[in-house]
């Protein structure tokens, strides 16, 4: 059972069973736009684990369009 989340939070990291709802896409498509610069750089943890910036993913989802990776 996964809990449903209503906002992401503004600061921290999240993992992308938390980003997904508010992305939009499948995990594949986000990867892709990842890797081009389209979307923020995700943060190797370690061999399983990946996060997001919350403050980037929020810096995304205003301009999704325009988003370039800083």
């Amino acid at each position: 059972m996964h809990k449903h989340i209503d906002s992401l939070p503004l600061v921290g990291h999240s993992r992308w069973k938390q980003i997904e709802p508010f992305v939009g896409m499948s995990r594949e498509s986000w990867r892709q736009r990842c890797l081009d610069g389209r979307a923020p750089r995700p943060i190797r943890l370690g061999e399983r684990c990946t996060v997001w910036s919350n403050s980037e993913i929020h810096t995304y989802l205003n301009d999704p369009l325009r988003y370039q990776q800083r």
